[in-house]
Order: structure tokens, then C-alpha cells, then sequence
């Protein structure tokens, strides 16, 4: 039986990385369950991704994950697959643009903390060069009704999201929620709980699957942190976490929040490009430059859940990734810093 294996990486565009894709034909035998399917290593061109030279371009793709592939196989079919590979060298060492790898290290170094993380994808949707849902020659009505609004007024794109949304449920990724977002064709899709290698996967299977049902209505969709100047909300990636003993009770709550604020700088370089212009302190953001915590605070850095503080355990909200973080290098140092000792006196933080 033949197969069509869809490829993905992540390549080596600055300052984002992109999801690049090739396609495999590979013969199995009748009957072959996704678990049996054992994708080969691949070759590509990394002088055209931004990861090589020309003189010595080739790469090698490494299998890691793979799911049904909804874009191609027929209603009950479950045959052709997407294949999400890293990215290495010839010589078997992991290419630098390879943030996978950092977070697998981090996964087996703290197996024994059982972390679990949920990571919010905000996107926006552009057509002929602005926001869907935006006029031509003017701007749209101020944002406040469209957030999980209703109504050709209200919500634009709805068709491309809930097709993306049953493809993702039919490739089997954790995607577990949508919403329309605070401005005119900004949406949000939610991905996890599960484990920080899982979690990071899916987001980018939705990302690639995100861009080629767009693609096919004609739409572009966008990460940037801030697609609209002026006063619009940006688009972010909150990004939630929790261990083993979060999860059973509140002792580690603030040693953690410590943590984060006393490396609030090297998270910010590593939370996406042009961030800067997202956390301004205006519109559900605290200023890139300032590190706060707070109960049901959509304004803070480190967002405490009502729930959660009610119920003395559960899980923490960081608010500070942009929509286009590298996920593996987001949660790879959200393990090292809260797994690392506290170097500075432990500051105040706010909403405890």
C-alpha cells in the first residue's frame, strides 16, 4: 500500500521560524497501524530553509511524531500521515536551529516532576493586506463586541476556523478549544494538557494545518505579536504549567513566581519577536518591562486562575509569549528556571 508522508519542520528563517513541508510516498504493507509505520530519515535542501550553505546544503530530517493527515485522507479514511521531524546535521549532531532537542533534555532531566503544560495559540487573519474583517478605506467599529462574538458583524473567518478545528480532531492533536478574540479576524485555539514534548508537537501540527486551510480560502494568517498598531490587542501564545505537586497543593506557587520574575529578562528574549510591541501595559498586558503576578489578573505576567487560588493547587498562566515563541524553547525554560535554584533575595510579588 502507498502512503503519502507529509514532512514537517521548523526551519531557519529569522526572527520566526516557519513550518516548511515535503511529501514522501512510502510503501507499507496492507492493514499497517499508525503505530507500526516507521517513517525513514529525509533529506533537504537547507540552503533554501536558512539552514546551510549552498556549497553544503544537505540536511537530514528525523522523524519524532506522526498523526493522520485530514487534508488528505477521505471521510473514514485513516491512511496518509503528517511526519514533524528534527532537524540535524550530516554528521548526526543536531542542527542549531533544533530548539526540540533542548526541550527533550529538559522532559528526560525532569521526568520524575511530571510536568504538564496547555498552551493558548492567538493568530490573526490578513486578506489583501490587513486584517480580515477590516473595511478598505476606514477602520472597523473599536473592538469589544467581536471577543467570542456571533454574527457576519462580529466574527470573520469563521468558516477556515472550524475547519481547522475538526482537521485537528481528526489527526488526533490535543486541540481542545476556539474562540474569537478581542479584534476583527484574531482568533484562538487552545492546545494541551499533556506533556511538554506532546503539547509542543501538536501546537506545531496546528500550525501547519492552520496554514494550509487558509492557504485554501486565500488567507494569510499571521503571529505577529502586534498585527494592527493603533488600539487593538495584540496576539499572544499564554502559556500554562504545572507539576506534580502544583497540581496537589499551593507550597510551590510562589517559589516559582519567584523564579520567574528573578529571570524575567531572559524570558522575554525568548518570547517572541516584536513582543515589545505587544506588552506595552495596555490591553490585557502588563509592560515588557515589568514583572507582576495577580489572581484572575489578565494585566499580569504570571496569572493566578480564580479557581486555582480558590482550590489551593492546580496551575500557573504566563502571559508574556508572544503568538510566535518557538514552543520548545518556551517550555524548556520554563522547566530550568522553575527547576533552578533562586540566585537573587526573594522579591515581593503582587496578588498573594
Amino acid at each position: 500500500m502507498k502512503i503519502k508522508a507529509e514532512y514537517l519542520w521548523l526551519d531557519g528563517t529569522q526572527p520566526s521560524a516557519h513550518v516548511r513541508s515535503k511529501t514522501k510516498i512510502l510503501e507499507i504493507p496492507e492493514g499497517t497501524s499508525l503505530s507500526e509505520i516507521d517513517p525513514p530519515e529525509w533529506g533537504f535542501d537547507g540552503s533554501s530553509t536558512n539552514q546551510a550553505e549552498g556549497h553544503s546544503s544537505d540536511c537530514i530530517l528525523k522523524p519524532v511524531f506522526w498523526c493522520y493527515d485530514p487534508l488528505r485522507n477521505a471521510e473514514g479514511e485513516r491512511k496518509h500521515i503528517l511526519v514533524l521531524s528534527e532537524v540535524f546535521l550530516p554528521d548526526d549532531i543536531p542542527h542549531q536551529t533544533n530548539k526540540r532537542v533542548r526541550l527533550r533534555e529538559m522532559h528526560q532531566k525532569h521526568h520524575d516532576k511530571e510536568y504538564q503544560f496547555g498552551i493558548e495559540q492567538e493568530y490573526t487573519f490578513f486578506k489583501d493586506g490587513r486584517p480580515l474583517g477590516f473595511p478598505e478605506n476606514c477602520e472597523p467599529e473599536a473592538q469589544g463586541k467581536y471577543y467570542c462574538g456571533a454574527g457576519a458583524d462580529k466574527a470573520f473567518g469563521r468558516e477556515i476556523v472550524e475547519e481547522h478545528l475538526q482537521a485537528c480532531l481528526d489527526a488526533g492533536l490535543m486541540v481542545h478549544g476556539i474562540n474569537a478574540e478581542v479584534m476583527p479576524g484574531q482568533w484562538e485555539y487552545q492546545v494541551g494538557h499533556g506533556s511538554p514534548l506532546m503539547v509542543a508537537d501538536h501546537l506545531i501540527a496546528a500550525r501547519y494545518l492552520m496554514d494550509r486551510i487558509a492557504e485554501k480560502h486565500g488567507v494569510v494568517v499571521t503571529l505577529v505579536p502586534k498585527p494592527k498598531e493603533g488600539d487593538w490587542n495584540g496576539a499572544g501564545a499564554h502559556t500554562n504549567f504545572s507539576t506534580k505537586s502544583m497540581r496537589e497543593g499551593y507550597a510551590d506557587f510562589n517559589v516559582f513566581i519567584d523564579k520567574l520574575k528573578a529571570n524575567h529578562e531572559e524570558h522575554i528574549k525568548a518570547y517572541g519577536h516584536d513582543n515589545h510591541k505587544r506588552l506595552t501595559g495596555k490591553h490585557e498586558t502588563c509592560d515588557i518591562n515589568t514583572f507582576r503576578s495577580g489572581v484572575s489578573d489578565r494585566g499580569a505576567s504570571i496569572r493566578i486562575p480564580l479557581h486555582v487560588h480558590k482550590e489551593g493547587r492546580g496551575y500557573l498562566e504566563d502571559r508574556r509569549p508572544a503568538a510566535n515563541m518557538d514552543p520548545y524553547e518556551v517550555l524548556s525554560l520554563i522547566m530550568k528556571t522553575t527547576t533552578s535554584e533562586l540566585q537573587t533575595a526573594t522579591p515581593e510579588v503582587s496578588g498573594y
